[in-house]
């Protein structure tokens, strides 16, 4: 549990002052940003680390992360695992080129692409809620299954696309100095902390994954959340699956390769309940500069793994560790 608050209560002109004690703790992922960042800012200065071209690389590099850790945190928090989302946007990104190529224009391959990512996440959330199969192991078994659909559809073989509207608007485009793909994340970021946090949908998602005997006996749906939720990541990965596709200006098999595992750790940095979207964004950057600084700093990919893994593990250590008080 938190540390209890400590109430000041003061008069001044007839106003009542209420101060509290705050638990640094709960803020450990915005700490670690900072910290992360200060470090690379300060031993990689003459590298350019913090020239704004390169912190707008990072954004760019991290959007497709965050927009699925955002809908992670809802199936991690129902108690739940989604292990197939890297692949879901690998298929996503080619059957979006693939409408584009023969000729159905932008909006359509969006609908393609969202629509692969839907229909995935419906299969996942029918098998984990009415086959009873455990989530790990579902969406382990769909990873396999529509990462060989996305190698088998184009022989491997990339898709392009040429639609300049398509490109621009869904992954290379920039609004002045600002990337679209920034504005996507801070969009989908709203969406999902308000969701998550402010609706009755939010709270039911919450009350599922504390306890989710409690939550049947007071009358929530436990089935049906979870599968709006895989549904739900089903959509983003699909969705992330376009912004892939519209930024590379292609269509690939590659995409998304090892995405999952960065989303989960970046819904479990952020806090997952504790601090909804807006924390799985940060723990997204966080990850995103950890992988910039250290490739700046031209270490070994081996080193580079063992780095990035201790940082991360001390991070959410000390989150697991505000949560135990």
């Amino acid at each position: 549990m938190p540390s209890k608050d400590i109430e000041i209560n003061s008069q001044l002109n007839g106003v009542k002052w209420q101060f509290k004690k705050i638990d640094w703790r709960s803020y450990i992922v915005y700490i670690a940003f900072v910290c992360v960042l200060i470090y690379f800012s300060i031993a990689l200065n003459s590298e350019g680390f913090l020239t704004a071209e390169n912190l707008l690389n990072i954004v760019r590099q991290t959007a497709m992360i965050s927009i699925m850790g955002i809908a992670m945190t809802f199936v991690i928090s129902t108690g739940e695992i989604d292990l197939s989302v890297g692949s879901i946007a690998a298929l996503s990104s080619l059957t979006a080129a693939l409408a584009l190529q023969a000729g159905f224009g932008a909006i359509s391959g969006l609908l393609a692409g969202v629509g692969t990512g839907i229909a995935v996440g419906l299969a996942n959330g029918l098998l984990i809620t009415k086959a009873a199969i455990p989530s790990f192991l579902v969406t382990l078994g769909t990873m396999g299954i529509v990462k060989g659909a996305a190698m088998w559809t184009t022989k491997t073989a990339p898709v392009p696309i040429l639609d300049p509207t398509f490109n621009f608007i869904f992954g290379s485009g920039d609004i002045g100095v600002i990337p679209i793909l920034l504005i996507w994340t801070l969009i989908f970021t709203v969406i999902g902390h308000i969701l998550l946090k402010k609706t009755a949908f939010g709270r039911q998602v919450l009350a599922t994954g504390g306890n989710e005997s409690a939550a049947k006996f007071s009358g929530v749906k436990t089935w049906k959340i979870k599968l709006l939720v895989f549904l739900g990541t089903g959509l983003m990965a699909g969705f992330a699956g376009v912004l892939y596709a519209g930024r590379m200006h292609a269509g690939r098999y590659t995409f998304g390769d090892g995405d999952e595992l960065s989303v989960i750790a970046a819904a479990i940095l952020g806090g997952t309940a504790l601090a909804g979207g807006v924390g799985t964004v940060i723990g997204s950057l966080m990850i995103g500069v950890i992988n910039n600084g250290l490739i700046i700093m031209s270490l070994d990919v081996s080193q580079q793994m063992m780095i990035r893994g201790l940082i991360i593990i001390l991070a959410v250590a000390f989150g697991k560790k505000s949560a135990d008080q």
